[in-house]
């Protein structure tokens, strides 16, 4: 097997000062995808790294078993919405490579299934997927964003729901990492958002200035309706709504991605947009009745209240009054109905649901599985909320409830599954970090494996941008499982799980908390005895990529092998790059000096050491990634490569695909396969049966 611990990567050092420190990079040229030496270089990574991992003993069993598993996941729905007596859902049915979307007469009914929007027709090779779409009020037609290869550069499709035929004119540039769409009452127009055509603006301002314009169904004459209003033009993210009954559509104007937001009102027959809250009132959630408005608030509240407004010209939040007062649950989201209040609530990343009156008078409660996840939940028909439940072992379930019921009931869209996790148990632990505070953990693994001695492991975590990481349903989670490892799920700062509290203290000057947080749970695997240094694994991506990276220069000793997916890595560099300006809100910015001095303090690229024993480390990156650049990967590769000293492999994983967002089944497949051959060679667990 050829030896890949080191491949050579010429240095070209290129020095740059930052408020009076002077930092090398001696692979800034690696940024450079479009050049030669670039191409020639990762293409030669990848080749090895497959070379490598092709030849161990174990992979052909563990790609067939990843095709099994994975191939056999259960049918599953996702987005449901509802228009005009049709419900619409995204359809995921294995062994196709992309979701699909359906419509539905009756949701106790799925034989009255219909597909409106199939990409697997549209595009065989599995790379086009729908990233989004909306139902017209009447459920005639739906507007769905079609992007390619992981690009999320969506373009919009008008289809029609009875023929599936495509309506009206394709407006491009609807989607680049996020977009929306509200329909006017009538089904006959639509308020959408669209970055700018090339001529508009200079190339390097294309990804940015996001606005919201108005098109009407027949006619090219599309006019620009909200711009120019926003905290910060250039890195404004609009997310679109419509009220019931067609009166209203609501603007909620995110700041890029630290979640600081915007709210704007506009009568959707007359009138302009006004400002309903500015980032200072905290409002970081809505949900529109008919001639009212429910607002999810942090303002003194960092878990949140819900607040009250009726809406008229020109109302703002100071005219609203509390109906859901903060309590000890942290508030993720919010439904209305024409008599129902209902709040999605986070306890240390456990779903729960409550509901109330829309004065906020308590209603009875909504049994839950203890440890379950809950995303969304949606209002469908006028009386109807919508919502998905699924554990860390099993699958997805759609439940409704209505208003004059009050008990919910499970509808047809239920996910079933021929992989058993019967004998797999879930515990809650808690790892104590360094500054004292408790960090919750969640333990998965078959029955009797955490008292039967150290086991491999692999601990998991993301902590950032408030996003709670819950007990999805995961089938290749079976895949480690049946090898008797633990899986572990660690919920540091930096997420929501404990509401905007959680999130502030893994954030910008605090983002230290987070590497500590992961470090101490994996210290507390160790010394719970439920596993061992080197038989412990760490993976994470995007987000949790940063957290792989900054936890392996700052403990290298913490576990035999790191998988780091698309990550961001060079904290000096990210914000140069279009997504990487919208992560200012949330990582800082250079130049800041203080955020400065806090980014480059834990920036893994730079805290690399020549010298040190490197555990194994497989880095991944697509290449048409909107999100996370895939230079983060290939720089911190070289700069690997170059210091350890040890015999352990530094791989690097690059694919002609995205962020992981609309990725296909083969994709998914490949990369489980490559990152579970990887870790089990490296912890000695290879298995070949």
């Amino acid at each position: 097997m050829a030896d890949i611990t080191r491949i050579e990567a010429m240095r070209q050092p290129v020095t740059t000062t930052y408020h009076g420190v002077a930092v090398t990079d001696d692979y800034r040229w690696l940024e450079d995808v479009s050049s030669e030496e670039t191409k020639m270089w990762t293409k030669a990574q990848h080749e090895r790294t497959m070379g490598y991992l092709t030849a161990l003993p174990s992979y052909g069993a563990v790609r067939q078993r990843a095709e099994e598993v994975i191939g056999a996941q259960a049918t599953t729905h996702a987005e449901l919405r509802y228009g005009g007596g049709t419900y619409f859902a995204l359809k995921h049915q294995p062994p196709k490579q992309q979701p699909f979307l359906i419509a539905v007469a009756d949701l106790d009914d799925a034989a009255s299934e219909r597909v409106v929007v199939d990409p697997n027709a549209l595009d065989p090779n599995g790379s086009t997927t729908i990233d989004w779409y909306v139902p017209s009020p009447d459920g005639r037609l739906v507007a769905v964003s079609l992007s390619e290869h992981g690009t999320e550069n969506g373009t919009l499709h008008l289809f029609d729901t009875s023929s599936g035929e495509v309506v009206d004119v394709r407006i491009p540039r609807i989607t680049v990492m996020g977009g929306s769409l509200a329909w006017r009452g009538d089904s006959r127009a639509f308020w959408y958002t669209r970055y700018p055509a090339p001529g508009e603006r200079g190339d390097e301002d294309l990804p940015f200035y996001q606005e919201v314009w108005f098109h009407e169904i027949g006619r090219t004459d599309d006019r620009r309706d909200l711009g120019g209003m926003f905290a910060d033009d250039r890195i404004v993210e609009n997310f679109l709504s419509s009220s019931p009954g067609g009166r209203w559509v609501l603007d909620l104007a995110q700041r890029g991605d630290g979640g600081e937001w915007e709210v704007f009102v506009r009568a959707q027959d007359a009138g302009d947009w006004w400002m309903l809250a500015a980032i200072p009132d905290r409002i970081v959630g809505a949900a529109m009745g008919r001639d009212e408005i429910f607002l999810l608030s942090r303002k003194d509240a960092p878990n949140g209240q819900i607040l009250r407004l009726r809406l008229s010209h020109p109302a703002t939040v100071q005219d609203a009054s509390v109906v859901v007062a903060e309590s000890s649950l942290a508030i993720e989201g919010l439904a209305v109905t024409d008599s129902r209040l209902w709040v999605l609530d986070m306890d240390g990343g456990v779903s729960g649901l409550r509901s109330f009156d829309l004065d906020g008078t308590p209603r009875p409660g909504i049994d839950l599985p203890s440890v379950c996840a809950i995303d969304s939940i949606v209002r469908l028909a006028d009386d109807e909320v919508g919502y998905p439940v699924e554990t860390f072992v099993s699958p997805r379930e759609w439940w409704v409830v209505r208003d004059g019921e009050g008990v919910p009931r499970r509808t047809a869209f239920i996910a079933t599954t021929p992989l058993d996790f019967s004998d797999i148990e879930v515990r809650r632990v808690f790892a104590t970090s360094d500054d004292g505070t408790q960090v919750p953990m969640t333990l998965i693994a078959r029955t009797g494996t955490l008292e039967s001695g150290p086991a491999p492991t692999v601990l998991a975590g993301y902590g950032g941008y408030g996003i709670s990481i819950k007990p999805w349903f995961f089938p290749s989670n079976l895949l480690w499982l049946e090898r008797g490892f633990v899986f572990a799920v660690a919920n540091i700062r930096g997420g929501g799980e404990y509401g905007d509290a959680w999130h502030q203290a893994g954030r910008l000057l605090t983002k230290q908390n987070c590497f500590d947080d992961f470090a101490a749970c994996a210290r507390h695997l160790v010394e719970a005895g439920i596993t061992t240094v080197d038989r412990l694994a760490i993976r994470g991506g995007s987000n949790g990529g940063l957290l792989m990276g900054a936890v392996l220069t700052q403990h290298p000793d913490v576990a035999r092998a790191v998988v780091a997916e698309v990550p961001v890595l060079d904290m000096l560099r990210v914000e140069l790059h279009p997504n990487g300006a919208y992560n200012v809100a949330e990582f800082g910015t250079v130049e800041d000096p203080e955020q400065f001095a806090a980014m480059y303090g834990y920036s893994p690229y730079h805290h690399v050491v020549d010298g040190t024993a490197y555990p194994a480390v497989l880095l991944t990156a697509g290449e048409f990634d909107p999100r996370v650049d895939a230079y983060h990967a290939k720089k911190m590769t070289a700069r690997l490569q170059a210091a350890t000293s040890s015999d352990e492999p530094i791989l690097l994983r690059v694919e002609s695909g995205g962020h992981g967002v609309g990725q296909s089944l083969d994709q998914e497949i490949g990369i489980e396969t490559d990152v579970l051959t990887f870790v089990t060679n490296r912890l000695g667990v290879d298995t070949t049966d």
